[in-house]
């Protein structure tokens, strides 16, 4: 046997190895989510809007309407017989720091008047008889009227017939910041799903990049998904925020579970998300869909109970006004943050939620255009 015989020559596998990559079902989908999440880096206004602009919102309303005593009335006693014995009465009365008197001419206490700068004129007519001038409808002016008179009355003499007592109550809860905040949560995961997406869609549109995708075996639904998925990641950071200035700053008592306003968070950034992808599934032009997604968050902004109580507008309207997505969502947060309410009694307002949301993104997927 020759050498070459015994030595056994090794030859090598013709057939390479392949090396397969998962590439599941929502493999495309991850991908396109990660790359929206970079992208989302790249873009500095982001931040100020999504995070800096709401906390900043949010302190300078807190500040302007925190709890404070009670303003002292502007009243204006016409000069003449009996003003100095009116004015002496009302500072010997036990709600004398409640007024700030001014003794005037006829025509400057009318003209102060007329011009807002008094909320009640007293007119003294002599022998212990004095007439009111007010405005009722003028708040103020209404409650200027009731205690000065109650003052007058008790200063004179008046005894009160029934004995009665006060107790102030000012917890957490009843204060307008407590009232305010999951109020512009909820605002800003609206705008923050509208604009984010709708804007980021269109403006993908106007500079050709949608078109680039139409060659790829990426898959629609995909891609609209991922859309509405990355805006979750700046939602929990909102909350965060938020939440986290109520508690620190102004002393705000969150009773319900994280978990739970985590999860009312993301049924209202996915909700929005939907709505924004319909706005924006046709818009041609940023100028277009600006217009649009300010004529579908316009009524929303009024008539949500952002920054006062949809109770105020008229019983008539009042089943419209609770199907609004908006509404639904503040009122979620509300009952978690300040009532405690479990997830189990907030369905209504996730069915609101998820009818908008799942709506109007199945709409989308099927009215959405590359070009």
């Amino acid at each position: 046997m020759s050498v070459a015989e015994q030595t056994r020559v090794a030859k090598p596998d013709l057939a390479p190895r392949l090396r397969r990559r998962p590439n599941g079902r929502w493999a495309g989908y991850l991908h396109l989510l990660m790359a929206r999440m970079l992208e989302l880096k790249r873009e500095p206004e982001v931040v100020f809007w999504v995070f800096v602009f709401p906390l900043l919102l949010a302190t300078g309303l807190g500040i302007a309407f925190r709890n404070k005593p009670a303003d002292a009335s502007s009243v204006a006693i016409v000069a003449g017989p009996g003003a100095q014995e009116t004015a002496a009465l009302l500072q010997k009365s036990p709600q004398h720091s409640a007024f700030k008197v001014d003794v005037q001419d006829g025509d400057a206490a009318r003209k102060g008047f007329r011009l807002g700068k008094y909320d009640l004129v007293i007119e003294p007519e002599g022998a212990g008889r004095v007439r009111y001038r007010y405005d009722p409808a003028r708040p103020e002016s209404v409650l200027a009227n009731a205690e000065v008179n109650d003052a007058l009355q008790s200063a004179a003499g008046r005894k009160d017939v029934v004995a009665t007592s006060l107790v102030t109550s000012s917890e957490p809860g009843s204060r307008y910041i407590d009232f305010l905040i999951p109020g512009l949560l909820g605002m800003n995961l609206m705008n923050s799903g509208m604009w984010g997406i709708g804007f980021a869609l269109v403006d993908m549109r106007q500079r050709k990049l949608l078109k680039r995708f139409v060659g790829t075996p990426m898959r629609r639904g995909d891609f609209l998904l991922a859309l509405i998925s990355s805006r979750l990641v700046l939602m929990i950071i909102e909350i965060g925020l938020l939440l986290t200035l109520g508690v620190l700053v102004f002393h705000m008592k969150v009773l319900g579970s994280i978990f739970t306003i985590v999860l009312l968070g993301s049924a209202g950034a996915m909700c929005f998300g939907g709505v924004g992808l319909l706005t924006a599934s046709r818009a041609q032009k940023i100028e277009s869909v600006s217009g649009l997604m300010n004529l579908v968050m316009m009524p929303m902004w009024i008539f949500s109970g952002v920054f006062f109580s949809y109770e105020r507008f008229p019983a008539v309207i009042q089943p419209l006004i609770k199907v609004l997505p908006l509404t639904a969502l503040n009122d979620a947060l509300r009952g978690s943050i300040l009532e405690g309410t479990s997830l189990i009694h907030q369905w209504p307002r996730l069915l609101v939620m998820g009818l908008w949301g799942g709506i109007s993104f199945a709409l989308a997927l099927k009215w959405f255009r590359w070009t």
